[in-house]
C-alpha cells in the first residue's frame, strides 16, 4: 500500500521541523507532500533542504498565497497523478495529532472517506473559546442543511481518502478557494457515492504560529456553502 500525507502550508516552518520526522516515522510506505504558498518564513526552502536526505518527502511550490481550497485540490491531483492508494490530509500546526493517522488508515479498509471527527463520542476540542465552539457547530449545521451532508464534523480537514474515490471526481470544478473546502470536498465525495466513517479525535490549538482564520475567511466560507447549496437545489451540481 502507498500512502500520501498532504500538508498545505503558509508560514509553518517551526511546526514542520517537528512534524515531518514524526510523520515519516509512522510507516515505511508513507510519503509526505508539502504544498507551500511561497511562505515568507522559508517553509518551502526548509522542505527543499530536508528533501536532499529524505526521498519520501515532496514539495509543490506555489507562487503566492492562493488559498487553502486550491492547495488541497492540488494535493489531490498530485496523489491521483502519482497513483497512491490512500491520501491523508491534515493541518501542519499540530492541531491534528499524528497518532490518529493509523486509526484513519484502518477505517479506510471499510469506507472511502475516514473523517477525524471532533463531534462524535470520544472526540472534542481543547483550548477553544465558547464563541469559537458555537461558530464551529453553526457552520457544520449550515453545511448539513444546505449540502445534504450527514456527518457530524464536516468542517475539519483531517481525513483519509481512498484514491479510487478521488479519481472519480473532477476537481477542476471545485469552487471553494478558502475554508469552505472541507465541506465542498465531502459534498463532492457524497455525490460520487462515497461511504464515510467518522473517527473520534481531540483537536488542539496550533503549536507555533498564528491561525489563518479570520472574519473575512469565515464569511467567505458561509457564502461559498450557500452558493453550493443553491446549485444543489437547482440541480446544477
Amino acid at each position: 500500500m502507498s500512502i500520501l500525507v498532504t500538508l498545505c502550508t503558509y508560514n509553518e516552518v517551526e511546526n514542520l521541523r517537528e512534524l515531518l520526522p514524526l510523520l515519516l516515522a509512522l510507516r515505511p510506505d508513507l510519503q509526505v507532500l508539502v504544498i507551500d504558498d511561497n511562505s515568507p518564513d522559508g517553509t518551502g526552502r526548509f522542505v527543499d533542504q530536508l528533501r536532499l536526505s529524505e526521498n519520501r518527502l515532496h514539495v509543490l511550490h506555489r507562487p503566492g498565497k492562493l488559498g487553502l481550497g486550491t492547495a488541497m485540490t492540488a494535493g489531490f491531483q498530485y496523489g491521483i497523478r502519482q497513483n497512491y492508494d490512500l491520501l491523508v490530509n491534515m493541518d501542519a500546526d499540530f492541531s491534528h495529532p499524528v497518532d490518529t493517522i493509523p486509526a484513519l488508515i484502518a477505517a479506510c479498509e471499510h469506507c472511502d472517506v475516514a473523517i477525524a471527527s471532533r463531534y462524535v463520542p470520544g472526540g472534542g476540542v481543547l483550548g477553544w473559546s465558547f464563541g469559537r465552539k458555537v461558530m464551529s457547530r453553526l457552520i457544520n449545521m449550515w453545511a448539513r442543511m444546505l449540502l445534504g451532508l450527514t456527518c457530524r464534523d464536516n468542517s475539519g480537514s483531517f481525513r483519509c481518502y481512498r484514491m479510487d474515490l478521488l479519481r472519480r471526481i473532477d476537481w477542476s470544478k471545485a469552487i471553494a478557494r478558502g475554508y469552505a473546502i472541507p465541506e465542498e470536498v465531502l459534498f463532492r465525495c457524497r455525490k460520487a457515492g462515497a461511504r464515510m466513517q467518522e473517527v473520534p479525535f481531540y483537536f488542539d490549538d496550533r503549536r507555533y504560529g498564528v491561525t489563518k482564520i479570520n472574519f473575512r475567511e469565515s464569511l467567505s466560507a458561509v457564502l461559498t456553502i450557500l452558493r453550493l447549496g443553491l446549485r444543489r437545489l437547482l440541480h446544477s451540481e
